[in-house]
């Protein structure tokens, strides 16, 4: 059957729509299963010194507690999401979501180092069963158009908050009662969304069943555990281990090969048609972009706040608050923005205002004006970030047939773990290294902007992105290739 690739007019498609009850009961099942994978990344943060000297963890085996989890919810993503299409979505998700709750247990009741690590990578495998799969789940059950720009908005949202919420909570748990208590409120919501989601989600999976690319999962897996295990490790110990280089170097060399099994099986992992689709390639770009920058802004800054101006943790957690509150109101604001301007053009716009409000931070200074400025500067680029989030998740998956949407939403995720994951060892060491923690994070801030404006103008050329004024309507078609 022959595609129709004429351009329609964005405004034409965005109507308003309305959720049925069941629709936003699937969407809280969905939506409360990716806050609380968010959640987990940032939930320990302020709690691990104290963590340590609770099970004896030395601060150089502390980074272990972050990359337990990394590893494996980044490295088992492309191959979960593409299990989950052959076998069932549906079935996945809940084999993840048990899993993650009964690591969380684990995490909680610890006893040991070992039994801890042990839970954060259960946590890890559990969650690279849940990401992909909500998502695909999510984008098969709300239809191409206004219902899933609303579904995406609001999980865009969550995915935003939950990182947010981590930070404060992390602080607030582990001062008025324990470390403990940031594992067990995991569990706890794990324990709430698992009875719901077998009587609310629908089974969805490819109507054929190929072969799993068994070489291909495994190169892509193992280059993937490799490559994050190297970033995570330089960000605490630098890239001149023997460790970080053997792995950078294997992940690279993995990768590569992934891509060489690609283009030759008969049922490949990845279509490699599909990662030279404009919109896929550049999409994730942008997406890698927000999400490595955005990760590496709040990690200066909260060292910034903590180490130059003084702030305790509560103090810092309640400054990335205030984030968490615009990022809500930006996640209500989102799909008419895009409804109104497309998916391509919000991105491009949100990448360039992500970029802009970062040069603001070269002002920040020694006074309480700083704080006030890390504020409302942080707020500002959250919501451009969210927006960027949203729209270029939109932009990956608009036009892909549901039978390969594991495979999309799979890139999409991909893209967001190894974001979350690169930007503080590559950018993030610079200053912490730094003989001067301020000059530092300066350095660290310019480059940010830099990066994220330079992928504003990539993103807009690869995906022919007109300007606003200029009459032309943004095509949003299945075939762009």
């Amino acid at each position: 059957m022959a595609i129709d690739t004429t351009p329609t007019p964005v405004a034409e498609r965005r109507t308003a729509v309305r959720l049925s009850t069941r629709d936003r009961l699937v969407l809280f099942v969905l939506c409360a299963a990716q806050f609380m994978v968010a959640l987990d990344f940032s939930v320990l943060n302020v709690a691990l010194p104290v963590l340590g000297a609770d099970l004896g963890m030395s601060t150089s085996a502390l980074q272990w507690a972050v990359t337990a989890f990394a590893l494996p919810s980044g490295g088992f993503l492309l191959l979960f999401g593409r299990i989950g299409d052959l076998y069932g979505r549906r079935r996945l998700f809940l084999c993840g979501l048990a899993l993650f709750g009964a690591a969380s247990l684990l995490a909680t009741l610890a006893w040991d180092p070992a039994s801890f690590l042990t839970g954060r990578a259960l946590q890890g495998l559990g969650a690279a069963a849940i990401v992909p799969t909500g998502m695909s789940l999510l984008t098969t059950t709300f239809p191409e158009g206004p219902a899933r720009d609303r579904a995406l908005g609001i999980s865009g949202t969550l995915l935003s908050l939950g990182f947010t919420v981590g930070m404060v909570a992390g602080g607030v748990l582990t001062d008025l009662l324990s470390w403990r208590c940031t594992m067990g409120l995991l569990a706890l919501f794990a324990l709430v969304v698992l009875p719901l989601a077998p009587r609310l989600l629908p089974e969805s999976r490819t109507p054929e069943r190929p072969r799993l690319d068994v070489p291909g999962a495994v190169a892509v897996t193992g280059g993937l555990l490799a490559l994050i295990y190297a970033l995570t490790t330089a960000a605490e110990h630098g890239f001149g281990r023997v460790d970080v280089l053997v792995a950078l170097v294997a992940g690279l060399v993995l990768l590569a090969a992934f891509v060489a099994v690609e283009s030759r099986s008969a049922a490949p992992l990845v279509s490699l048609p599909m990662l030279r689709r404009r919109t896929v390639a550049w999409g994730n770009l942008g997406g890698l972009v927000t999400f490595s920058m955005m990760s590496t802004v709040v990690f200066v800054l909260t060292l910034y706040l903590q180490e130059v101006l003084g702030l305790g943790a509560f103090e810092t957690g309640l400054v990335f608050g205030v984030q968490g509150v615009l990022s809500v109101v930006a996640g209500s604001c989102a799909p008419r923005v895009i409804g109104r301007f497309g998916a391509r053009r919000t991105l491009v716009g949100a990448l360039a205002g992500q970029g802009a409000v970062g040069l603001s931070l070269l002002a920040l200074g020694e006074g309480g004006r700083s704080v006030v400025l890390a504020t409302a500067a942080v707020s500002l680029a959250s919501m451009c970030h969210l927006g960027a989030i949203i729209s270029y998740g939109l932009t990956v998956t608009s036009g892909v047939p549901d039978e390969e949407q594991g495979l999309a939403t799979g890139l999409v995720t991909s893209t967001q773990q190894v974001g979350i994951t690169v930007g503080i060892p590559l950018l993030g060491v610079l200053a912490t290294t730094a003989t001067d923690l301020r000059s530092g994070v300066h350095t660290v801030l310019v480059l940010d902007a830099v990066i994220v404006l330079a992928a504003a103008v990539l993103v807009a050329v690869g995906l022919r992105v007109a300007r606003a004024g200029s009459g032309a309507v943004e095509a949003e078609t299945v075939g762009t290739r």
